[in-house]
């Protein structure tokens, strides 16, 4: 084994391209997600743009159908979903005390397979035209007979390689978690944020499998002339649905329970108390996760199930708010009776309390079969599901970027332009969302280009538009405050907020690349919190000083993700669409599909072969390698 000096140690590009380090991946996750949310955003504003006014001929229907079908797509699995996993690579395994994930080379493997996946699915736009189905891809309308073009098919080809990526990091963070926890931190001990990342990667496990099936079965349809879903060839367009579904409504526990951890971090710290009711809030997490894998037909009441399968499906939905309802209290007696500090973080964790009971509310109301039937496919369900997303979701991320963002870089974020985030973001999403359940109500329905006048709907979407615009203003400062932080000297204290709680607050900021000098010991739950109301200002270390084994960066995960893309592409593209006969040769979907696996299989073949099992760090080399 390798001491550090004789590792080869890439600089600049090279060195992003190849860590395996998940403090850099957690940096490329926030940046691959942040760029994804841009285009989804700037989606949604052409969007809104397009519906500020009756019988608006900005966009045409064709160009519409594929903005909200990108929108929704790109959103779910590209913008909040990447940022989760940044979020999740920087943290936990400081919260856990441990120095990597369980495996490190997948971690990598996961986040370009994400990447890769997410840029094949937006060169639809380039390629002859995006997906145009909606962002759930219904058959038939996402069948070859009604959406011909190469579009429905970057939607299959793009999101299955997307989301090997996520369940590669579902896998990983679950066995982190489970194998790679301190000395002492029992799993009622580990911090929320631990906690609901661990059932989320649960959850990942149990769902992707679904939607992965899904997809294959309609690029069989689409790209092979299967019948899976054709009524012509004896299938069930409704078989997708519940498919879709069995992934699609535990996704959005998936994202949701993340935030939950975030904000059980957020309000304790800025409210100088412990959690209330933690024991609940473990059982409430799971629960929500249990009770996710039960609810999905609530998306299909006007399917004709019959009445016994609404009326199960519609009793297990309102069973959800019993353990949601219990976080909520929870944190609200969090912070009675605290010393309540209103940070940037700690205004988005607590605006994220009201905004998401009220996407709660709503729920409970979709939840009603008989209800549901008036309110389905119209504007009531488009703000119910932004309230909780974007309201539970998008609050969460942020009040977690505006807290760890110290840990992660080095540098806080400035308050004042963070506070300016909050007050444009928040009121912007409620202009524009609120307005948009009485729309429903009205009788607006969800994905029209256009509208009459004099229904009602104009002074309501003018506002809503406005909104969402207001809402770009509060991602501008938030942008605006990252650029501006990177202009300061790095290196903020342990504990910029003095009230750190948790294990990664004892580390410098940024850590070094090893983590911990010594593995902590933690005595108790809040393991930081405990040894400074015992007097320590550091913690127990769990061993002796020793030299530290860490892994070695490859560039085998960014090549295996180039072929797994390139195999993808081959897929979907066959010879005689080409003029030319040298193009038809080159565009031949086998020899493209084949030449990318051939890629992909001889990097596993390199990485079994040729793996170095890492390097030492030794002691007397910690500071330098800590700077």
């Amino acid at each position: 084994m390798a001491h550090a000096h004789s590792v080869k140690r890439y600089k600049g590009l090279m060195d992003w391209l190849t860590t395996v380090d998940h403090k850099k991946i957690a940096v490329l996750y926030l940046l691959g997600g942040g760029l994804f949310f841009a285009i989804g955003g700037f989606e949604a504003i052409l969007i809104r743009l397009q519906l500020i006014k009756p019988m608006n001929d900005m966009l045409e229907a064709q160009t519409f159908n594929e903005l909200i079908t990108m929108h929704g797509t790109t959103m779910i699995f590209l913008g909040v979903m990447p940022i989760v996993f940044a979020l999740m690579n920087a943290i936990i395994p400081l919260q856990i005390g441990a120095r990597d994930v369980a495996f490190p080379f997948l971690n990598s493997l996961g986040f370009w397979t994400f990447l890769f996946g997410g840029i094949l699915l937006n060169l639809s736009w380039v390629m002859g035209g995006a997906p145009d189905a909606g962002w759930t891809a219904y058959t038939p309308l996402s069948s070859t007979m009604y959406s011909a073009s190469h579009g429905v098919d970057f939607y299959t080809v793009g999101l299955q390689i997307a989301g090997l990526g996520t369940l590669i990091g579902g896998l990983n963070f679950l066995a982190t978690i489970i194998t790679m926890r301190a000395p002492g931190m029992s799993y009622m001990r580990m911090p929320m944020f631990t906690w609901a990342s661990f059932v989320t990667s649960a959850m990942i496990l149990f769902a992707f499998p679904a939607v992965t099936v899904g997809l294959v079965l309609l690029t069989f349809d689409r790209v092979l002339g299967a019948n899976f879903f054709n009524v012509d060839g004896g299938g069930n367009p409704v078989l997708w649905q519940h498919i879709f579904w069995i992934f699609g409504h535990p996704e959005v526990y998936i994202l949701i329970l993340p935030a939950f951890g975030v904000i059980s971090e957020v309000i304790p710290t800025f409210a100088r108390k412990r959690l209330f009711g933690y024991s609940s809030m473990v059982f409430a997490t799971i629960l929500i996760a249990f009770l996710g894998f039960m609810v999905w037909a609530h998306h299909m009441f006007t399917t004709g199930l019959g009445p016994v399968a609404n009326a199960l499906f519609s009793i297990s939905t309102m069973l959800i708010a019993v353990p949601t309802g219990i976080k909520i209290f929870n944190w609200l007696f969090t912070m009675w009776g605290g010393q309540v500090k209103f940070t940037a973080a700690n205004l988005f964790a607590v605006g994220f309390i009201p905004t998401f009971t009220m996407g709660g509310v709503t729920g409970v109301m979709l939840a009603s079969a008989p209800a549901d039937f008036q309110f389905h496919d119209t504007y009531f369900v488009v703000a119910h599901f932004h309230y909780v997303i974007v309201g539970g979701m998008v609050f969460g991320l942020l009040s977690g970027l505006h807290y760890w963002w110290p840990k992660m870089f080095g540098r806080v974020l400035n308050e004042t332009l963070g506070k300016w985030t909050f007050w444009t973001f928040a009121i912007g999403f409620h202009m524009t969302f609120f307005v948009q359940h009485f729309l429903g109500l009205m009788g607006m329905q969800r994905r029209v280009f256009t509208y009459l006048p004099n229904q009602g709907f104009d002074t309501m979407n003018l506002v809503s538009t406005v909104g969402a615009f207001l809402m770009g203003v509060g991602i501008i400062f938030f942008t605006i405050n990252i650029i501006k932080s990177f202009m300061q000297p790095r290196g903020c204290a342990n504990d910029p907020w003095e009230d750190g709680r948790t294990l990664e607050w004892t580390i410098p900021s940024p850590p070094p690349e090893y983590n911990f000098k010594q593995i902590p010991l933690v005595r108790g739950l809040d393991a930081y919190w405990k040894e400074k109301a015992a007097g320590n200002t550091e913690m127990t270390p769990a061993e002796p000083i020793g030299p530290i084994h860490m892994p070695s960066p490859t560039i085998l995960p960014f090549v295996m993700s180039v072929g797994i893309f390139i195999a993808g592409l081959g897929l979907m593209f066959s010879g005689e669409e080409f003029s030319s006969s040298f193009m038809s040769f080159i565009f031949n979907n086998w020899i493209v599909c084949g030449l990318g696996l051939l890629i992909t299989f001889g990097s596993m073949l390199m990485r079994s072969l040729f793996d170095d099992h890492g390097w030492h760090i030794e002691p007397e080399e910690f500071q330098e390698e800590g700077v």
